[in-house]
């Protein structure tokens, strides 16, 4: 159950009652001020609504306020006699025998107590979407994990839940492969063994475009660097000739010009490198110096795809499947699934009818040879189709949203994409509200990026990002050396074999990159570290899931299943007899409110904090309530059932998290 929800139910009622009500519009806003206590020694929940209210009520005071609201009050069956605290804090505690019934009816539930939502919407959730002609690497997890976690979560919630993996099956990638196969390809040794080879060639020609486009950067650098340092050396003068708002107005525009240096040296170094990478190669320089315009060539190739060129057609439709079929292998360990997968070719014999739709309604217009939508709140127009007649990602996006109006009518669709995408989504957004492309809500759930060590975005010595198979591997193999350790496992009866160590090392190892990943703000970047990802101790998989294992065990060691205790409770009942108990109990009702929380604004963090606090509380009741040694057998039925909840809720927060358990650790 939402226990917030009952309380501002409760609150609501009690507000338009007060004698103030007449003065007070939205009060149902103010009836929702109600937050967990921040230290359970003043109760359970705070109710914030007085303080505000009596700045808007002429003659009061928001103690007196608080009195009012207490005297209107109807919470008898669920909280203890509220107190008014400070400057009109209402503490809410909840009465024992109320959280000791709800939680006998959670046991009762499969689906621990989480009902679902009264009012279901669509809500359509486009993730993950590599480029499928590359293999995936470190930057697809984010948005693979906060995507299925979304999936997962909203679905539970009762909402019908549509998923589709948006890939890059079209563009400028196959170019590359294409170009790649014909002038440096083997057809035979691609045909044997096509995953690598198609891997191998599409970074042979990424390498030689960005050897060129380096050679040719690099002069733009040198100007551009000599450019700033003469204004950011004039902006010091300046700054050290000013006084007072001036000179910091001045010495802010100096450091602000300092940090455009340093952005464009490092842009300089990673030119120069890639070109030393190529000159220090000799085959690859002999490959540069035949392939001079290889980056026009690569959108010749890509063009001709598009154009239905019958040889470029018929090598994607060969390349394509194999394609698919690696990052489909990478899914199915990360345990990833989707309801569509409609990459861009789907969409491809749609765009050039919307390009001609937004011609017609005067939205596109043409500038220098490109047609683009110009919008009044953005300095750059919206690009939907090139000089050559090639479109782009934003023609594609709004070909996809209008199918997806047409086919789904979603209330809300979510993009699950970093946020270096901000601004293309802004425009996309701006498009679909001026040709009212679709009524659904869009939002654009954006994230940071995953660093190293260094605080870099994590890349391998050959400045490329890190294959996201290798970092599963390293993930595995990091966990089974922490949880099979052989000094960890002496005791367990009957041993674990080599097979049940490799599932386990699999499921936390894997387990320990979604969690951390999912616990950071997805807003935020976050450094890898996966020693401390695997560790058996804080916020971890690795403590989660091992939580999970110690009920089990705890039911072993006592000798019943879950399913005999709940029938011992259905008739004993629950009866809390101890603080840990309680701190325990509550928190098992508090789940509904963590899934809340992670849709309220799409941050599955929130549901990674309630199954570290839900850990905490379960390890702090297994420390000072014993379960076999119990005092009474009332006492054992409660505590063996506070068990079975832990067990429960925690599995099933890690499988919405997209986490697999272990019975034993």
């Amino acid at each position: 159950m939402h226990l917030p929800s009952l309380l501002t139910e409760r609150f609501a009622d009690a507000l338009s009652r007060c004698p103030f009500a007449s003065q007070i519009e939205d009060l149902d806003r103010y009836a929702g001020m109600i937050r967990p206590a921040g230290n359970p020694k003043f109760g359970d929940y705070q109710a914030n609504c007085a303080m505000p209210i009596g700045k808007l009520v002429a003659g009061s005071n928001p103690r007196q306020v608080a009195a009012d609201v207490i005297e209107q009050l109807r919470l008898d069956d669920v909280c203890e006699t509220p107190e008014i605290a400070g400057p009109g804090f209402i503490n809410l505690r909840l009465k024992d025998g109320f959280i000791q019934d709800r939680l006998s009816e959670m046991l009762a539930d499969q689906r621990c107590g989480i009902r679902p939502v009264g009012s279901p919407k669509t809500i359509l959730i486009d993730y993950s979407s590599p480029n499928v002609a590359k293999p995936m690497h470190v930057g697809h997890i984010r948005t693979t994990v906060i995507g299925n976690c979304l999936a997962k979560t909203l679905k539970f919630l009762g909402h019908e839940v549509i998923t589709d993996n948006h890939l890059g099956d079209w563009g400028t990638q196959f170019g590359i492969i294409i170009y790649g196969y014909k002038h440096f390809g083997d057809p035979e040794v691609v045909r044997k063994d096509p995953v690598p080879e198609l891997a191998k060639l599409y970074r042979i020609v990424h390498q030689l475009m960005g050897y060129h486009k380096a050679i040719e950067n690099v002069p733009k650098y040198e100007a551009e660097i000599a450019r700033l340092e003469d204004l950011h050396a004039a902006a010091i003068h300046e700054a050290e000739s000013a006084v007072g708002k001036e000179a910091k107005k001045k010495r802010k525009s100096a450091d602000s010009l300092a940090k455009k240096i340093a952005s464009v040296k490092s842009d300089l170094k990673s030119a120069r490198k890639a070109i030393a990478a190529t000159d220090n190669d000799p085959v690859m320089k002999q490959r540069a110096q035949a392939h001079p315009n290889i980056g026009a060539a690569v959108l010749d190739e890509t063009s001709k795809l598009h154009a239905d060129d019958p040889e470029n057609l018929a090598l994607w439709e060969q390349f394509l499947p194999h394609c698919k079929d690696e990052i489909n292998r990478i899914y199915s360990r990360l345990n990833v699934t989707f309801d569509h997968t409609l990459g861009e070719s789907f969409y491809h014999p749609m765009l050039a009818e919307i390009v001609d739709d937004l011609k017609a309604r005067g939205l596109a217009s043409e500038s220098d040879g490109a047609i683009c939508i110009f919008l009044d709140q953005f300095d750059a127009p919206m690009i939907i189709q090139k000089s050559d007649g090639a479109y782009l990602y934003a023609t594609t996006d709004l070909a996809t949203l209008r199918y997806r109006q047409e086919t789904f009518q979603p209330d809300e669709v979510l993009y699950v994409v970093d946020a270096r995408q901000s601004e293309h989504f802004e425009k996309l957004f701006a498009v679909a509200e001026a040709t009212d492309l679709t009524d659904a809500k869009l939002v654009h759930v954006s994230f940071g990026t995953v660093l190293g060590e260094d605080g870099r975005p994590m890349k391998t010595r050959s400045g490329s990002l890190i294959g996201l198979e290798s970092l599963l591997d390293d993930a595995v193999q990091a966990a089974y050396e922490v949880v099979c350790n052989p000094d960890r496992l002496v005791k367990l009866d009957p041993p674990m074999d080599e097979q049940e160590k490799r599932l386990v090392s699999e499921r936390v190892g894997i387990g320990a990159i979604k969690y951390a990943d999912l616990a950071h703000d997805r807003t935020s970047d976050y450094k890898f570290n996966l020693s401390k990802m695997v560790a058996l101790s804080g916020n971890t998989s690795t403590y989660a899931q091992y939580s999970f294992a110690r009920t089990t065990s705890i039911l072993r060691r006592n000798g019943v299943t879950a399913d005999e205790v709940v029938e011992r409770v259905k008739q004993s009942g629950i009866t809390l007899t101890e603080d840990a108990e309680r701190a325990l109990g509550l928190q098992l009702l508090q789940f509904q409110e963590a899934l809340q929380n992670v849709y309220d604004d799409y941050r599955p963090n929130h549901l990674v904090d309630y199954v570290y606090s839900t850990a905490e509380a379960f390890s702090k009741f297994n420390d000072q309530c014993h379960v076999l040694n119990a005092e009474t057998e009332q006492i054992q039925n409660t505590r063996l059932a506070l068990v079975v909840l832990t067990g429960r809720v925690i599995k099933q927060a890690l499988e919405l998290i997209g986490i697999e358990v272990v019975e034993r650790m």
